[in-house]
């Protein structure tokens, strides 16, 4: 292949993958459903917040807990079911929780076993506090239950 032929090729491959990410293939390619959470194996623990990732596409919850039935000690990754913004639009913030915090989230959990799984409700210990991310203001199309 010649220098010129290449140098072609190259251009091509980078239009269609400005096309791509200019049309929002991107995100609907990389956002993935909840099927690989559990609703009909509910869970409700007491933990201690780790950390709080607010970031898209989903914000993170990272709560450390004891046993929690067959699950041994450990640290949980909880994925909340919507975004940074549209949680800010239910009053959270990056700082609603901080390190630290003794909580009781529920959760559905991750079918593969680990300690995973998808927010459902977490109440601070200290204040009574109750945050959930069920009604997303604006939208009709709510995340699955």
């Amino acid at each position: 292949m010649t220098p010129r032929r290449l140098l072609g090729s190259i251009a091509a491959h980078g239009l269609a993958l400005g096309l791509a990410l200019g049309t929002g293939l991107t995100p609907a390619a990389a956002h993935h459903s909840f099927s690989m959470f559990d609703p009909a194996k509910p869970l409700q623990f007491e933990a201690t917040i780790q950390s709080f990732q607010w970031t898209a596409p989903h914000a993170v919850l990272w709560v450390q807990a004891g046993q929690v039935g067959a699950y041994g000690p450990g640290l949980w990754s909880l994925e909340l079911p919507t975004s940074p913004a549209n949680l800010a639009k239910m009053g959270w913030s990056r700082n609603v929780v901080k390190p630290g915090d003794k909580v009781v989230v529920s959760i559905n959990p991750i079918r593969d076993g680990r300690r995973a799984g998808q927010f459902k409700k977490l109440t601070i210990v200290a204040s009574g506090h109750v945050l959930e991310a069920l009604n997303i203001p604006g939208q009709t199309q709510q995340p699955p239950k």
